[in-house]
Formats: structure tokens, sequence, C-alpha cells
């Protein structure tokens, strides 16, 4: 009994020593949990923190990137750790003199050196780290796709010709033509892929394209089986034309994968148009996002109903977040396959309720239809750009699977 007696001092001592800690370190805790180096996300086992967060969300207002900073900045964030987690896992490493040259390339895109443009971020409240972490996982990320698509997307000598003669083509040509719009969620990508392969090879007459639209569309032309009006060729973005244009009548485009989807299109008619000398055509048009909630399709129907130019939609969108309404200018090589496509079909002050973009259902107005600028076309230059767009298309459908495939969770 004595010996018990004498040890519960030395336990009492210890368990008011633990609690003594335990109060300390608290605070401690707390603070942590407060702390802008917290987690805010966690990919797989990889961490994102609040503070890279706002440094990305800085970084991308001082590039005047679209969108809201912070949810671009979350985006980017999760994007970027799958693309280090899958070089990693391949056994990439980016080499210092690497990392130099696309800092530089990316710094001679606002006309500075590195050494200039670091300081402008700087003055922003922009950290290198920051600059240096957002160039390293997209020099990664292009060595996964090369490595994982290149030999998968050579393209023939037919090829290039086509995008040639569909941007240099001196007889203006008007199509008719049927779409497929097939929908896919993240993750569902290559399921959608793969259905709009199968038609392709499978569909050889109109009724059996129709019979797919009415299957598989997720497009606003379902309703007359995919059937879209007379367009000249040259309102079609460019990803899409020069593979029409080698289509003969009832046969099926290859599947392009689109933003939300993958689309395939099939020739149902193709003549020359009065004007003997087309040129290239540029777009001006505006966006206008609406939360996608059960109120939305009124209110797109309001505002569809209350404006019929661009001008009355700005004015309808006075003192709402720049963000809300945005208003380009582009030559359609370079406007988004998904809204070139709705816009082809338009003339100005026609609008549309069609698309998506990310939690926002999107009011779509074309403004103006004007000639493009005509630059010389290189063979090199054309076959660079088509592997691009091709090599694009796959790196964004890959991305989309590793995001599927990962454990993404909040702390």
């Amino acid at each position: 009994m004595k010996a018990m007696m004498t040890k519960r001092p030395a336990m009492t001592r210890f368990s008011l020593l633990v609690g003594a800690a335990l109060m300390a370190v608290l605070p401690l805790i707390a603070q942590a949990d407060d702390s802008p180096f917290a987690p805010r996300i966690i990919i797989n086992d990889r961490v994102v923190s609040h503070y890279e967060i706002e440094q990305r969300a800085l970084f991308f207002q001082l590039l005047r990137a679209p969108g809201d900073p912070q949810k671009e900045a979350l985006k980017g964030l999760v994007e970027d750790r799958l693309r280090q987690q899958e070089g990693a896992r391949r056994g990439y490493v980016v080499k210092p003199a690497d990392l130099e040259a696309g800092m530089t390339e990316f710094a001679g895109r606002a006309n500075m050196d590195t050494e200039t443009f670091l300081k402008a971020l700087a003055q922003g409240g922009v950290e290198p780290e920051t600059f240096r972490d957002f160039i390293s996982a997209g020099l990664i990320w292009r060595q996964v796709v090369r490595d994982k698509f290149g030999g998968r997307s050579a393209l023939t000598e037919t090829q290039i010709d086509r995008a040639i003669e569909g941007a240099t083509r001196k007889v203006a040509l008007r199509v008719l033509l049927t779409e497929l719009i097939i929908p896919a969620q993240p993750g569902e990508e290559e399921a959608a892929l793969a259905t709009a392969r199968r038609i392709q090879a499978e569909v050889t007459t109109e009724a059996g394209f129709s019979a797919a639209v009415a299957r598989y569309s997720g497009a606003a032309s379902k309703g007359r089986g995919g059937r879209l009006d007379w367009m000249p060729l040259a309102n079609l973005p460019a990803s899409i034309a020069p593979f029409v244009l080698g289509l003969n009548p009832g046969e099926v485009s290859d599947a392009l994968a689109i933003p939300g989807g993958v689309a395939v299109f099939q020739l149902r008619a193709a003549e020359e148009m009065p004007n003997p000398n087309p040129v290239p055509v540029a777009v001006e048009y505006a966006t206008y996002l609406v939360a996608n909630d059960a109120n939305a399709a009124a209110e797109l129907a309001r505002v569809q109903g209350a404006v019929d130019a661009c001008p009355a939609l700005f004015a309808e969108a006075m003192g709402l977040p720049e963000s809300q309404l945005t208003r380009v200018t582009q030559n359609m090589n370079e406007v988004p396959a998904d809204i070139a496509l709705q816009l082809a079909q338009m003339d100005p002050g026609e609008s549309s309720v069609d698309l998506m973009r990310g939690g926002n259902r999107v009011l779509l107005m074309l403004c103006a239809r004007q000639p493009g600028t005509e630059p010389l076309l290189d063979r090199n230059e054309v076959r660079k750009e088509l592997l691009n767009r091709r090599l694009g298309a796959q790196a964004d459908l890959y991305l989309a699977e590793l995001r599927a495939n990962a454990i993404i969770r909040e702390p």
C-alpha cells in the first residue's frame, strides 16, 4: 500500500505538467487553424494553402485574367497539383535552365524580361515563388502530354493541306450541317469521345445520324434533329471548318472535344456563295452570366426578351460586377469552339442561352461580324497549330480524368 501511495504524487505532477502543456499549445493550434499557411484543400495527399490561393488570385488579377480570381485560383491550383502528381509519378523533374527559359518566355508576352516582370509582380504583392510554381507546373504537364499523346497525334500531309485550303480558299462556300453535341461531365469525357468516334465510324446515312442525335445530343438543336440552317463556311470555328470542307454530303466529321462535351457533324450539302472574294471573319460578342439556380431560366428569358442588341444588353447589366458581362472581339480561329458554333448560326443582335460556364448559364449575343485579318500561312506553323490544338484537347480530357479519380477534400 505504501508503494502505491508513493507513486500517486508523481502521477499527479505528470498530469499537471501535461495539462499545462496542453493549455500552452491550444492557443497555438487555434492560431495554426487561422494561419494563411493552413490547408484550404487537399488533393490526394498534397495540400493547397490559403496563402497559395491568395497569391495565385493576386497573380491572376495582375494578368487581368477572366473570371473570379479566387475561384480561378483554387481551380488552377487543384489542377496544378494533379499535373505535378502525374509528373512525379512518371519521374519528371523541371531543370533550372528549363524553368528560367519558361519564365523568360512568359514574361516576354508582356514585353518584359524576367527580372522586370518579377519586380512588377512584387509591386502587386505576388512573391517570385508563386510565378515559379505556376511555370513549373505548366512545364511538367507539357512533358506529360507530349510523352503520353505525342505518338498518337501525328498529322498527315492531307490534314495539313485541308487546313491550309480551308483558311485560304478563294471560293466562298456555305454549308448545311447537322450537329450532335454529346454532353460530358468531368470524368465522363473519354466515354463521350468513344461514343462520338463510334458514331463517326458506323453512321452512313442522314437518318442514322438523326437517330444518334435523338439518342445522344444535349444541344438545343436536338428538337429539330440537330439540323442547322445554311451558314458560310467562314463562320465556323477554325478547328471545324477544314474537316467539314473535306467531307462529302452524308459523311460525318471526326470527333472534336469542346468545353463540356464532344461534337460531331454531318454534312448535308455545300454550295458556292455569290461572293467570289471571301475574307476571314472576326466577331464581336457578349456573354452575360446568370447563376445556375432555380431562377436562372426565368432571368435569362427576361433578359433575352428585353434586349435585341448589344448596347441594350450592356445597359441591362449596368451596375453589375464586371465579371458578369464580358465583351470580346476575336478572329473566329480564336473563339472557343462551343461559343463559335453558336455564333456561326447568329445574325447581329441574336442570342442563345444554351451554354454553361462553371456554375453559370450563359446568355451569348452576337454584336457584330466583320472582316478579320488574313496572315500569310506557313506550313510548319499550320502543322504546329493543328498539333497543339489536338494535344490540347487530349490534355483537357486527361486532366479531367485525373481530377475524377483524385481524392479531393477540405480539411
